[in-house]
């Protein structure tokens, strides 16, 4: 039985000229087998969320531990692990201050999510720009490179004094989409804050600074074919289905024109006309599901319009699977 792991983004293998390429993830607890499934432009997605919703419990050295429990997963949630399992989860890891014996290198960055949305984080050199791709960053460049505990302190300290946070809400990434300046504007905003962080009165001595250099991922991501006013697709249930085209990935979400009569006869929407209504969808619900072929034509999954005033509505689909 073929479980979701949620979104993967990864680079260097069958894509091609070996780029970054979205992919949803699966593992087989049977077999101890992992696969994935790409999701490029104009695929066609027609599945049914089966049975329960399960904790994958937890990766490490590059595989499954199954979560002992067998725990149900709240279908609505991004979360894909029982409150026990990420408990363990944590208790090695970067994010949650438990590795500091780490002894890989780590990068410093500044990250652009849309106008004024700026953040200062810090990867694993060896990651490459792969922690940057999985957060939806439209661009981004290096600030550093330095051993963990001088980029955390570089990260801590160069967040405070340039006034940028750490992370940024769904909900606002997802908004400033629909509204990105040119790229030459992205990468001035990124320039000037790579400048003001290499002042000597702000930079830590104990890293070792990089020359600017930005990188932007309109095309990766697919960001030009993304509307204005997008509606959003809710969590899953047991039976319920998804049925739509790919339009574009960016981090965890897929952004999908719902087959069907969307718009047609219904006035102006979000996203709506006569090539159907386009949704985003956070892959990360997927995960932790069963999923078979739609048995239908349509997609069943609430959809909550972006504006007020269309409320929700379910669309049409086509058949097919993934």
């Amino acid at each position: 039985m073929w479980r979701c792991t949620g979104p993967r983004w990864s680079g260097g293998g069958p894509e091609p000229e070996g780029r970054f390429g979205q992919r949803l993830g699966w593992y087989c607890a049977e077999r101890g087998e992992e696969r994935t499934s790409l999701l490029p432009a104009g695929k066609t997605l027609a599945f049914a969320a089966q049975g329960e919703r399960r904790c994958l419990g937890v990766r490490r050295a590059g595989r499954w531990i199954v979560c002992p429990y067998d725990a149900v997963l709240d279908g609505a949630s991004a979360k894909d692990q029982c409150a026990r399992c990420a408990q363990l989860d944590r208790s090695r890891s970067v994010a949650a201050d438990t590795m500091a014996d780490d002894p890989r290198p780590y990068g410093v960055y500044l990250a652009y999510f849309g106008p004024g949305l700026l953040k200062v984080g810090i990867t694993a050199a060896e990651r490459g720009a792969a922690r940057l791709v999985e957060q939806g960053a439209v661009a981004y460049a290096w600030l550093g490179r330095g051993p963990l505990m001088a980029a955390r302190r570089a990260e801590a300290v160069l967040g405070s004094a340039l006034a940028v946070p750490d992370r940024f809400t769904k909900s606002a990434k997802r908004a400033a989409r629909g509204a990105l300046p040119p790229v030459a504007d992205r990468v001035a905003e990124l320039a000037q804050l790579h400048r003001r962080a290499r002042e000597p009165a702000l930079w830590p001595e104990t890293l070792e600074p990089v020359e600017f250099a930005c990188t932007d991922h309109t095309e990766l991501f697919g960001l030009d074919r993304i509307p204005g006013d997008v509606a959003e697709l809710g969590g899953m249930t047991a039976g319920a289905e998804v049925v739509g085209e790919v339009l574009a990935g960016v981090g965890s979400d897929v952004y999908l024109r719902l087959a069907g009569e969307w718009g047609r006869g219904q006035g102006e929407g979000p996203g709506q006309g006569v090539g159907g209504l386009v949704a985003v969808m956070d892959a990360r619900v997927l995960s932790g599901w069963v999923l078979g072929a739609a048995g239908g034509r349509v997609t069943t999954v609430p959809v909550r319009a972006s504006v007020a005033g269309v409320g929700e509505r379910e669309g049409g689909g086509q058949e097919g699977l993934f």
